[in-house]
């Protein structure tokens, strides 16, 4: 493990967080109240954001910025467990940095605590299908087409922003951080364990399936 690879994923993670925050802060001002407009805006800055981080960092750390893939990769056997663990903290620490450099950007309170309720069985299942499509995208191009992660991976969180009822999260760094922002992209604090549970059971299933669609001898052609 090196320091560079760490500090790839904690700066990848910084960069994506304020992405989300920043644009859902711009978009609910310019918005006007129209909530689904706000929702678009910040979708389209996250998904290019995210095509944007994973062909910087990708070559460096992988550019994983979530620690359900890193488990996931762990599992793999891509990535040695101890480097996982230290990925997520790297990941979990980026995070809160973005929220808290959007939030000095917008000139808001640094620190906040969200009250935004996101709670209850749909949200939690869709939690799981964000997740489990965000691992079966990225196991799926590593397996067939390595060069398309990156667009594939913007795309479907894009589209994920509006075809699931939790705008998907789909990663355990972004709903810790999101719940230290009391704006357009928050989480409430009481709501981040479910949401953290249901994306490691949607990772969970997309690691298993990705090895009966895509055996490890399919990765090395």
């Amino acid at each position: 493990m090196t320091p560079r690879r760490l500090a790839a994923e904690a700066l990848g993670t910084a960069f994506l967080l304020a992405a989300v925050v920043g644009s859902g802060i711009m978009a609910a001002r310019l918005a006007d109240g129209n909530n689904a407009l706000a929702l678009l805006c910040n979708a389209l800055s996250t998904g290019a954001i995210l095509t944007v981080l994973i062909l910087i960092f990708g070559p460096v750390s992988g550019a994983h910025f979530n620690p359900a893939v890193s488990l996931a990769f762990a599992f793999r056997r891509q990535l040695a467990w101890t480097e996982a663990f230290a990925f997520i903290l790297a990941q979990i620490a980026g995070g809160v940095i973005g929220v808290w450099v959007a939030h000095l950007m917008f000139e808001v309170p640094v620190w906040q605590l969200s009250a935004t309720a996101r709670t209850g069985s749909g949200q939690w299942i869709a939690e799981i299908v964000a997740a489990l499509g965000l691992g079966l995208t990225i196991f799926g191009c590593v397996a067939r087409a390595p060069g398309a992660v990156a667009y594939a991976v913007g795309l479907y969180i894009t589209s994920a922003y509006w075809f699931t009822a939790s705008t998907s999260f789909a990663n355990p760094a972004v709903t810790i951080a999101r719940a230290l922002s009391d704006t357009f992209a928050g989480i409430a604090a009481a709501d981040v364990l479910p949401f953290i549970a249901a994306q490691l059971a949607g990772m969970a299933l997309a690691t298993l399936l990705a090895l009966w669609f895509w055996p490890p001898a399919d990765e090395r052609r």
